[in-house]
């Protein structure tokens, strides 16, 4: 015992990684080594958290040494009631960072842990960590936003956890996602926008069972919608973030938390306009990327996406003139259904559903309204373009499942069929040139006649008149002028007549 207390302290780096091997390697054999043991371990790091250990992994590296120690591996059950137990009771951040970083670590691992959290009421003790702690330490605060994520993103949260969240927390995680980022590592505030994701999938569970279960009270409110839908002009930023999540995210279960909130903001009428128009126009270039890519047997996630497009394109901006990419619209609802490509299987029978509901809408329907009493932007009613909501909050997949890629397992396929043979494929044979033939002769004759090919003239070449050098054109005859006789009797002729051959001779 006095020599893990004496671990306890580190005047470097190099020594407190020593003093934590100490710790974890030194034999408990009863509940109070143990204690103690846990005691020097929490002192030890949380000490060191300012000091030598700046970056989160580090601190995740000692939850990992304590995670895969003797000390763990043996009494899993009593550290973890320990350590949640701490986290209840603790006050001072840096023991509350090691705590929640280890609580993490091992919930990711086990979940049984995150469930054991909720029992224990730890959701509560969250909350009121988050509140409290966001302007005073911002890597706590950044932990244990992760922290309330996973841990209420695998176990339903009770209603009287629910109940103790208010329109403030939930403003507060609005009002975070507004401002300026302080985390490089995180400049779209997403810790924050997947807590606000998760929330509202614990809403529309708690909404769903109490509508089967026929309970007198009344149903939670859902505060993430009610405040978008009172305050959504202040709050944008949140919905520009989540379709920039939504068009990078390759983890199922993301797209589908991306997915339920964007089907309640389509389906609430307060919400119809959330989003600026460039915004939904990005959100449907990426719904139709994501549709096409998604293989045969992905269909859930292809039925999810199918029903919040459908109200997508009927109550929001995108149901004006001029409609947006309507031709590819109509193009995806065919290649959905199998018409003429072989690249797509024949859809089982909810796709099909779904696909007619989305092709039921007035703007992309030949015919045009016959009754000016529909709306004149051609909007669906509610029972036309609502899946119930409980179809939505069922929707689930594990933490951690990649989306497969129909263009990755085509391009696995083809790798794969070059290297079957364990060679690489052969390269094309070289080309080679063949002789030009020359033309067939010209027949002679024609049934017996002989064929008279009349001779074609050759075209003569004039240069300058047929070889010959042109000759200026002559100059036009010189005016008769009256001789003069001079006095001698010769005769006297102006110079041109002097120079001119014409009219040389003498006049007699």
């Amino acid at each position: 015992m006095a020599d893990v207390q004496g671990a306890g302290t580190a005047e470097n780096e190099q020594e407190f990684w020593t003093a934590l091997n100490q710790i974890l390697s030194a034999p408990c054999e009863s509940y109070e080594l143990l204690d103690n043991a846990l005691r020097s371990w929490l002192d030890l790091v949380s000490k060191a958290r300012d000091e030598y250990l700046d970056d989160e992994d580090e601190i995740a590296n000692c939850s990992e040494q304590l995670i895969h120690s003797p000390l763990f591996s043996t009494n899993k059950e009593y550290v973890r009631t320990q350590i949640i137990y701490s986290m209840l009771q603790e006050d001072e951040y840096a023991p509350l960072h090691v705590i929640a970083n280890f609580l993490l670590s091992d919930g990711r691992a086990e979940e049984e842990t995150f469930r054991r959290m909720i029992k224990e009421g730890c959701f509560l003790r969250l909350l009121e960590l988050i509140k409290g702690c966001g302007s005073k330490d911002s890597r706590l605060h950044r932990l244990l936003l992760q922290l309330m994520y996973e841990m209420s993103r695998i176990e339903r949260l009770r209603d009287e956890d629910l109940m103790q969240i208010d329109d403030g927390f939930v403003t507060y995680l609005f009002q975070l996602i507004e401002a300026l980022a302080d985390d490089a590592n995180d400049p779209y505030h997403y810790s924050v926008i997947r807590v606000l994701l998760v929330l509202n999938e614990q809403y529309m569970v708690a909404a769903t069972s109490a509508a089967t279960e026929s309970s007198p009270i009344s149903p939670i409110t859902n505060r993430v919608i009610k405040i978008l839908s009172v305050q959504g002009d202040s709050y944008r930023t949140f919905g520009e973030n989540i379709i920039l999540l939504l068009n990078r995210e390759t983890e199922t279960s993301q797209q589908l938390l991306i997915l339920k909130l964007l089907y309640l903001l389509f389906t609430t009428t307060a919400t119809y306009e959330y989003f600026y128009t460039n915004d939904l126009h990005v959100l449907l270039d990426v719904i139709i990327r994501n549709l096409l890519d998604l293989p045969s047997e992905m269909d859930i996630l292809r039925h999810t996406y199918l029903r919040v497009l459908a109200p997508l394109l009927a109550h929001t901006q995108l149901s004006k003139p001029p409609h947006y990419k309507r031709g590819q619209i109509l193009s995806l609802i065919e290649i959905l259904r199998g018409t003429g490509n072989a690249h797509f299987m024949p859809p089982e029978p909810t796709t099909i559903r779904l696909l007619d509901r989305v092709a039921s809408t007035p703007w992309l329907a030949d015919e045009e309204p016959e009754s000016p009493s529909l709306s004149p932007i051609g909007r669906l009613s509610l029972s036309q373009t609502g899946s119930a909501v409980s179809v939505i909050a069922k929707v689930s997949e594990k933490p951690g499942v990649k989306t497969p890629s129909r263009k990755s397992e085509i391009a696995a396929q083809i790798k794969g069929k070059s290297e079957h043979g364990g060679s690489p494929p052969r390269p094309p044979p070289p080309r080679t040139l063949r002789s030009q033939k020359s033309l067939p002769e010209v027949p002679r004759h024609k049934h017996g006649v002989p064929v008279v090919h009349p001779p074609v003239p050759v075209p003569r070449l004039h240069v300058n008149g047929a070889g010959q050098k042109k000759m200026p054109p002559k100059l036009p005859p010189p005016r008769r002028r009256a001789k003069m006789v001079a006095a001698t009797g010769n005769e006297v002729r102006t110079p041109s007549e002097a120079s001119s051959p014409i009219g040389s001779a003498p006049v007699s």
